[in-house]
């Protein structure tokens, strides 16, 4: 059309990007593509075609990875490690900024042809993805620059095995690989099968950094290669996918000591009350759930409309979907691209054909005639059940209902397995704040969408998995604690036939919400000296138990609403009142023990509940500068309900050690104390008792750890499970946490300083808190 006609109609004209660059790229290596293992590309082999997925043209040849290569790999990042690590934090630097400046020289080349092999439209690739990538590795070289300040006690972890998902091939890579780099650790990298063309030039562009080899090593092919490297010889797994892949993962990694995050799917709420800028509201609907065809894992796909807007929103809504255009990924002017793959449309499809509730909206726009295309869809009037309201679709389908009150639209924004995140759109910034808290997320975004930056951690609750990527919270998990490991040396409890030391004959009950109980069981079990004397009996608690524990647990959630400052009140008469019976204490566990280390046990423990009453009200979030008129607010919450299988050793200071983190920060705990040395614990339920601890907040099992252990990671309504307890039970917990993903802390076998050193608090306090990432735009 020419520019006059165009005024006319106001019809958009075609703005097509060249691909002549990329197709020439994929030309100097004959379309055929080996893996990337230790600096080098190796030669072709047998594997698969990846296409276009607007065309369905073939792009290139790329090579299935074998066990052999699988394994070359993992043997180079594991030779590579020492060197890389030992460095230091500036020579690391180096290299990445060396890796942001190449993306930055070659970021055409990069969107172009992650928009060739993944179908998502060109102003995407071009203004979001590549940008962002860049971002990640300019972030942690700084982040590597920093390491040696401002984490002195911790290290790299070693060869990390990272699998990524063919929505964001490129930026899913930065995610992982940069943040791996700076903290000194190697890299096994499997791109997804579907989209391997921006990690093979990312290969290329390590190449022209200098990268030592082995650092990073890159291996194509499909959900096979990605288990190979879960059972690899790797230190660390990284998986951005679907929940059920995730949970075979946490089942394989069981037990071996890999440390793991998982990114996994969402179901995220788009929350809209009667009080928002609908125009705005609308506008970013569009980018939550239409952006990269629907294909995000973070997606805004279930709408939550204020009833009194409902019917105009839609109205907006429908207009402005009727305006999206959908075709050549290529043409700047394209809205909505292609769907990755005939099979991911089939999926679409029929989830969509299944559904026969609601009222559909399809855009009135044109398909094209050959690729994988899927009209954005709107279905209102959905119930909260219905399964496109459950089921995450990842495609162009958004799915909504209505609510009435602030009090529905939390309800219903919680009411999903997932929680990876949520929008709230408002202009009562007091009523957006108010709502943020409560949602079940990793994520709040206000008055905005898919706002995503490398200085603010991503990552989810509940089965959208756990852990962080991005910001200082996500090098957690790409760092260990300095130091070397002990196994740990498991003991026997006391055997004796003795008389009783104290002739009137005593049963420790259990502790549950604030009160003493007897065991469902019926069952006790003895308690001896180390001379051999009868000490006791105690109560074995069993599921039964475990059960009326949690519902205690729950009725007490208040305890999350409180303050620090009287969190911290309660911790320091705790203190006080173990102050008061600090001989009793000592010579209790001189009895259990054997030899006189109880008065320094009974001292520790005092000091530590003042260390955490301390922290109480000063573990603080973060303010993120990152780059928009607005901030991100990593709130520090607690994790929920905290289940803790207690160490055998260090039978107080050890039980104390898990109870004073986890309230201090507003979680419940459910205690499974020590199996050979339980009257510590039982003894202490006194100092509860007169102490002004709520009811349900502290629970105290006793009997053998076996006996609960496997119970507590299978609970649904359990948030979080530590176990320090024998190496045998680590494997357990983490296998039955695969039903709910729940987030687990274990020993796996290894000895902990329970008397040690202050900055061994900041672990558990960690462990005892969750990050939610709050961004706030503001102005006009």
């Amino acid at each position: 059309m020419t520019i006059s006609e165009i005024f006319e109609t106001m019809d958009y004209g075609t703005a097509p990007e060249s691909a002549t660059e990329a197709q020439a790229w994929l030309d100097t290596r004959n379309r055929t593509f080996g893996h990337f293992i230790n600096g080098t590309f190796t030669t072709p082999g047998n594997g698969f075609e990846t296409r276009n997925p607007a065309t369905g043209d073939m792009l290139a040849a790329v090579t299935q990875a074998t066990q052999a290569d699988v394994d070359a790999a993992v043997q180079a990042a594991r030779r590579a490690h020492p060197k890389w690590a030992g460095l230091g934090g500036h020579a690391r630097a180096r290299f990445l900024y060396a890796l942001a400046r190449l993306l930055q020289k070659h970021s055409r080349l990069f969107a172009v042809l992650e928009t060739l092999d993944n179908g998502k439209p060109i102003r995407e690739s071009r203004d979001i993805d590549i940008p962002l990538a860049q971002r990640h590795f300019y972030f942690h070289a700084g982040m590597a620059q920093l390491m040696e300040d401002e984490l002195p006690d911790r290290e790299a972890l070693g060869v990390c095995g990272q699998i990524i998902p063919w929505n964001f091939p490129l930026l899913m890579l930065a995610w992982k690989i940069a943040p791996a780099l700076a903290m000194g650790n190697t890299v096994v990298l499997k791109s997804a099968e579907y989209t391997p063309l921006t990690a093979l030039l990312f290969a290329d562009i390590c190449q022209q950094a200098g990268l030592p080899k082995g650092v990073v090593n890159i291996v194509t092919g499909d959900g096979s290669v990605g288990e190979m490297i879960v059972a690899a010889d790797v230190d660390k797994i990284a998986f951005t996918g679907s929940t059920a892949v995730g949970r075979r993962i946490r089942e394989a990694t069981a037990g071996t000591g890999k440390a793991l995050t998982l990114e996994l799917g969402g179901k995220s709420p788009y929350i809209v009350f009667d009080d928002a800028d609908l125009d705005s509201a609308v506008e970013g609907l569009v980018d939550a759930i239409w952006f990269n065809q629907g294909q995000v894992c973070c997606a805004g796909s279930r709408l939550l409309v204020h009833e009194p807007v409902a019917d105009v929103f839609y109205a907006k809504l429908r207009a402005r979907m009727d305006k999206l255009r959908v075709g050549d990924p290529l043409d700047k002017s394209i809205d909505v691209g292609a769907i990755i793959d005939p099979a991911q449309l089939k999926m679409i499809t029929d989830l969509v054909a299944s559904n026969a509730a609601g009222q559909m909206h399809v855009a009135k726009t044109d398909l094209p005639t050959e690729g994988s295309f899927y009209p954005p869809t709107l279905i209102t009037g959905l119930n909260p059940a219905d399964p496109l309201m459950q089921e995450e679709i990842f495609g162009p389908v958004l799915v909504s209902t209505t609510f009435r009150t602030p009090a529905d639209a939390v309800a219903l924004a919680n009411n999903t397995r997932y929680g990876l995140a949520a929008t709230v759109w408002s202009e009562n910034i007091n009523l957006a704040l108010d709502i943020a808290p409560k949602l079940a997320s990793g994520i709040v975004w206000i008055n905005g969408t898919n706002l995503m930056d490398a200085a603010a951690g991503f990552g989810g609750v509940r089965e959208s998995g756990f852990g962080r990527e991005g910001g200082w919270e996500g090098l957690a998990g790409y760092t260990r604690p300095k130091g070397s490991k002990k196994p740990l040396k498991e003991r026997a409890a006391a055997r004796g036939k003795n008389a009783p030391l104290d002739p009137i004959d005593r049963t420790a009950k259990l502790y549950i919400g604030g009160k003493q109980s007897r065991p469902d069981g019926g069952y006790s079990a003895p308690v001896w000296s180390k001379s051999g004397a009868l000490l006791a009996h105690v109560s074995r608690a069993n599921r039964k138990d475990l059960r009326n524990a949690v519902e205690a647990a729950h009725a007490a959630r208040s305890w999350s609403r409180t303050t620090g400052h009287l969190r911290a009140q309660i911790l320091y008469f705790i203190a006080e009142n173990l102050s008061a019976r600090a001989d009793e204490f000592a010579q209790r566990l001189n009895d259990m023990q054997g030899g006189n280390s109880g008065a320094k046990e009974v001292d520790t423990s005092i000091n530590r509940l003042f260390t955490y009453a301390a922290w109480a009200d000063k573990y603080d979030g973060q303010v993120h500068g990152v780059p928009i008129r607005g901030v991100a607010l990593a709130m520090k919450e607690p994790v929920g309900v905290i289940a803790a299988i207690c160490p055998n050793e260090a039978p107080l200071l050890g039980l104390i050690s898990c109870l004073a983190p986890a309230i201090s920060m507003g979680n419940r705990v459910i205690l499974s104390a020590s199996e050979i040395f339980p009257l510590a614990a039982t003894d202490f339920i006194q100092i509860l008792e007169t102490s002004d601890v709520p009811a349900g907040v502290v629970n105290i099992l006793t009997g053998t750890h076996d006996d609960v252990a496997t119970h507590m990671a299978a609970h649904m309504d359990i948030d979080a499970v530590w176990c320090f307890g024998r190496k045998s039970l680590s494997r357990e917990i983490e296998k039955a946490s695969a039903s709910n993903l729940k987030r687990t802390w274990v020993n796996n076998g290894v000895a902990r300083d329970w008397m040690g050193t202050p900055r061994q608090g900041q672990e558990f306090l960690q462990a005892a808190t969750e990050i939610k990432n709050i961004w706030v735009p503001y102005g006009e």
